[in-house]
């Protein structure tokens, strides 16, 4: 090999190195009672034990929670709390002892359903749980608009992560490309639609506030896609632009403690959990990929972490969470918000959180 490749390749290697080094200062050595071993494993079991949450049909929240918790014992090679998460969902089957709480609008909140089994059969290999797991991903593309979009598509902006997440699952869980691409499609449309010049997201076109969890959703959901789409993927490049945009724009608006407000652009909000455990996860999820600069985003999302775990009370139930929000056109009404403890909404994104600080970065 010529002298300059040679060199050019140690340059490279160097790179990787210092990247990796400092991806390792910020996400480790937690002080006491914050790493995301620990916070996670209390999460995941206080989970298995809890009840269903908010309606007689399973919730979202409870699903996001569901995967969390299931990646976790994943990446912790946790094979008897997989097995405890299993067996939860196995009386939610068709015949199961609680199929009447099986979700049944098509709509991207109950759609969302199918997450849980894809990701226990990508995990099980267990045939069952993927054919669960596709009928819901298979269902949601059944009437697609003219456009190729989903019939579910309302552009709000939840469903930047609960659409996309469905299908993010089924390609995961099969490796068939049509999947993917229509989580790209679906993305790319939302970023077109919603996001701002700032970078931020508004609630809906008619609802131009900066809710802190809808943008925690995005974030989320971004940073998810993104994990997937190959290099090459014709959309990559414009997700990443919206990516990349919304998290310079975050920084600008996190507050002194580590936290996000539930209006992410006023200071006289309060901080919110959810929002800030999702905001984290697609920061540390940028710099473990190498999408983000780990010296600008590593201490942030460290700042972050910490400052989430302190709201994670003595039951392992999260605080400050803010209650489910629809979409109107009211600031007083996003200042309203109650604040819930234990709330499913913010169980789940601590978890992912925890999930992605374990999660090892790309070489």
């Amino acid at each position: 090999m010529p002298l300059k490749g040679v060199f050019t390749g140690f340059l490279l290697l160097c790179s990787l190195a210092a990247t990796a080094g400092a991806q390792e200062s910020y996400f480790t050595n937690w002080p006491a009672g914050t790493s995301p071993q620990e916070v996670g494993k209390h999460l995941a079991d206080h989970f298995v034990t809890s009840p269903h949450q908010y309606t007689k049909t399973i919730h979202y929240s409870e699903v996001c929670t569901w995967y969390g918790a299931l990646q976790f014992a994943e990446l912790t090679h946790d094979t008897a709390l997989r097995d405890q998460l299993v067996k939860k969902f196995e009386p939610l089957m068709p015949g199961g002892a609680e199929a009447e709480r099986r979700p049944v609008r098509r709509h991207v909140d109950d759609s969302i359903f199918g997450v849980v089994p894809l990701e226990i059969a990508r995990q099980t290999k267990d045939d069952k749980f993927l054919t669960e797991g596709k009928w819901w991903a298979d269902r949601q593309w059944e009437n697609p608009q003219p456009d190729g979009l989903s019939a579910e598509t309302r552009f709000w902006i939840d469903d930047m992560y609960m659409l996309t997440m469905l299908q993010l699952e089924a390609y995961r869980a099969t490796g068939d490309k049509k999947y993917l691409d229509r989580d790209a499609k679906e993305m790319v449309a939302y970023l077109d639609k919603l996001q701002q010049p700032n970078g931020l997201f508004y609630h809906a076109p008619d609802v131009k506030y900066f809710w802190g969890r809808g943008d925690g959703w995005v974030a989320a959901g971004m940073a998810e896609v993104l994990a997937e789409l190959p290099e090459n993927h014709p959309d990559r490049a414009r997700i990443m632009k919206g990516y990349t945009l919304m998290m310079s724009s975050l920084l600008k608006y996190q507050g002194k403690d580590g936290m996000w407000r539930q209006l992410i652009d006023k200071d006289d909000a309060w901080p919110e959990s959810s929002s800030s455990a999702m905001f984290a996860f697609g920061m540390i999820t940028g710099v473990k990929h190498g999408w983000l600069d780990a010296k600008t985003y590593g201490p942030a999302a460290r700042k972050a972490w910490i400052a989430v775990v302190g709201y994670v009370d003595q039951n392992y139930d999260v605080t400050q969470v803010c209650e489910g929000t629809g979409k109107r056109d009211s600031l007083e009404y996003y200042y309203q918000r109650k604040r819930r403890t234990g709330d499913f909404h913010g169980q789940a994104p601590v978890l992912w959180t925890a999930d992605a600080l374990i999660r090892e970065g790309v070489k």
